[in-house]
């Protein structure tokens, strides 16, 4: 049966994730994957987790599967609060909310801040799950290029007096997708903007509490406090599949978000926040974190000998001090998209970099995931994709010399 639906423009213009689409190849048991931003399946806390399951079907038997409050269940909005509040955040359970994972807290920024057509602020290259968060309100794009200490601030203010942007977002701590921490003087720049011109700044951090090397840098939401709405997300922390985030707005706003979420889900799932709550009561988030991050340190380093071993002359790449990302540039001339196919005929896969530019056509740029794959598969993977972009090269700068030729 045919259906001759009407649907909305903003259904028929929404494009899928690049991201979700190249995971469906992943899924093969062969394929080496540096695709997906996954955390490591090995490391999830089952029994812990099991624990809490067990302790939150027995404390609060009906009431874990009963409608809750919007803004989240009490017992872990107050002990987040309290563990972020001692990590140098101001935070209270007021302005403090619980949402769906941190992609909902993107879903509902557009939604509170955008009418289509209105601008935003952000680095270039950004956080794909961000553009189709905020492509539904038709928003403009207004890109600030970044160096090796995040978005280049200065060249901020000119956008924003031409533009006039509803927020500016920004991924402050290890960058998704280039891994680039942003430095204490580009926060303070930034916040003195945000502040001048009243535009909140939205800084999505869900691996901030994931650094390997190098020192800490003051969230954007110690400095600028409620000029910043901070998300964060136990997906990277404890497991994805918890599906549980948060926001920290000012609480002149908070009810705006809780109107919207409303609309949206009514409340983000009962049961899964009383687990999250009994894990950290437990004493198991910290002990976890750690672990976390000697088992990502590892593959960082491997990955990062590995295309110091297997990468041609001319590929050049960015060391994050934590996360879950690297980013790569291949020679100009070279695309990285059109090089996927041959990389998955050599049973490996990562994301291209061009879907990471709202407008740009960046196509010489990949980011490579090295939570998920174990230390071996990383050296074999990256050994892989080291004998695709050699190939690659070879031929590219073959094409140059007859170029040459021809001219001479």
């Amino acid at each position: 049966m045919s259906l001759n639906w009407t649907v909305s423009a903003r259904a028929r213009e929404m494009n899928a994730s690049a991201i979700r689409e190249i995971l469906k190849i992943t899924e093969r048991p062969d394929i080496i994957s540096f695709a997906g931003g996954l955390p490591a399946p090995e490391l999830f806390p089952i029994e812990a987790l099991r624990k809490a399951c067990e302790k939150v079907l027995s404390t609060y038997g009906p009431k874990s599967q009963q409608y809750s409050l919007t803004m989240g269940v009490l017992p872990l909005r107050e002990i987040l609060a309290d563990r972020l509040s001692k990590k140098g955040l101001p935070v209270t359970i007021d302005n403090l909310f619980i949402t769906g994972g941190s992609q909902q807290g993107l879903d509902l920024i557009a939604k509170v801040f955008l009418n289509e057509g209105d601008a935003l602020l952000c680095e270039n290259p950004t956080y794909l799950g961000a553009i189709q968060a905020f492509n539904i309100m038709r928003p403009k794009y207004v890109t600030v290029e970044m160096d090796e200490q995040g978005m280049i601030v200065d060249q901020a203010e000119e956008k924003i007096k031409e533009h006039n942007p509803r927020f500016i977002y920004v991924v402050a701590d290890f960058q998704n997708p280039s891994g680039i921490t942003m430095s204490l003087k580009r926060r303070k720049q930034l916040v003195k903007l945000a502040d001048k011109y009243q535009i909140p700044i939205v800084d999505d951090n869900p691996y901030g509490e994931l650094r390997y090397v190098g020192e800490h840098v003051p969230s954007l939401q110690s400095l600028g406090k409620d000029l910043v709405i901070e998300l964060g997300t136990f997906s990277k922390l404890v497991s994805p599949g918890l599906r549980i985030g948060w926001g920290i707005v000012s609480t002149e706003i908070t009810n705006m978000f809780e109107r919207l979420k409303q609309g949206a889900d009514l409340h983000t799932n009962t049961f899964t926040q009383y687990v999250v709550y009994e894990y950290i009561k437990a004493g198991n988030l910290d002990s976890h974190i750690e672990e976390i991050k000697a088992s990502y340190s590892e593959r960082r380093g491997v990955m990062v000998e590995a295309l110091k071993e297997h990468f041609p002359e001319g590929v050049r790449w960015y060391e994050p001090e934590g996360g879950l990302f690297l980013w790569v540039e291949l020679p100009e001339g070279i695309s990285a998209t059109d090089l996927l196919p041959a990389a998955v005929e050599q049973k490996v896969a990562y994301v291209p970099g061009k879907p990471f530019f709202p407008y740009e056509d960046k196509d010489n740029t990949l980011r490579l995931n090295f939570s998920n794959a174990k230390p071996d598969e990383i050296r074999e993977g990256i050994k892989r994709l080291g004998k695709v972009f050699r190939e690659s090269v070879r031929t590219l700068s073959d094409k140059k010399k007859d170029a040459g030729q021809k001219v001479t």
